[in-house]
């Protein structure tokens, strides 16, 4: 119940508009930060979900597979710059933004990290660590600007902060790979 409440304060704060306001002001902040903070409050607030309904936990993410695939349509849905920016212009975008993080991504991804196998885990770091670079050399590369409500500088910003991610992901995998990850099994 505690990790409930912290998930729902978490997710208060986030769509407080003076909040939400400065958050997306940054393109950076808007993609790196307030983006996985929204992921973030739906896996603290799932614990509460899957105790209320675990039958359809069971029957709907019986091995994993189904909710690491909706949480990856959700993420990977939200990095289409366009979608970026009609959440800054359309409300409905915007509410659609905040539910679909938090109660899409956020909740199926707390359910189906711990029923993925270790397999089942790294093709998803791997996924995403190729995502992140193709999203990294898309919003540097791009002789255009992509969000009409960002500057180019912000999108290079962005574009340099998806290839750190990327960089983090794979020392992270390169590191996973040479120690023994058996005590923590």
């Amino acid at each position: 119940m505690k990790q409930f409440v912290y998930g729902l304060v978490l997710f208060i704060f986030l769509i407080l508009p003076p909040v939400s306001n400065l958050m997306e002001s940054i393109m950076i902040i808007h993609m790196h930060m307030q983006m996985p903070m929204l992921v973030v409050a739906g896996f603290l607030m799932a614990k509460l979900f899957q105790k209320k309904f675990p039958h359809f936990f069971e029957k709907w993410n019986k091995d994993g597979t189904p909710g690491i695939l909706l949480f990856g349509i959700i993420w990977l849905y939200w990095m289409i710059p366009r979608t970026m920016d009609e959440a800054l212009v359309m409300h409905g975008m915007e509410i659609f933004k905040f539910i679909s993080l938090t109660f899409l991504a956020g909740v199926p991804l707390r359910d189906s990290w711990k029923k993925l196998g270790e397999r089942g885990k790294n093709i998803v770091f791997y996924s995403f660590m190729i995502v992140s670079f193709g999203m990294g050399w898309l919003y540097i590369k791009s002789p255009v600007q992509l969000c009409n409500n960002y500057l180019l500088v912000e999108q290079i910003t962005l574009g340099w902060g998806f290839l750190a991610m990327a960089v983090c992901m794979a020392i992270f995998l390169v590191y996973i790979a040479v120690t023994d990850q058996s005590e923590y099994d």
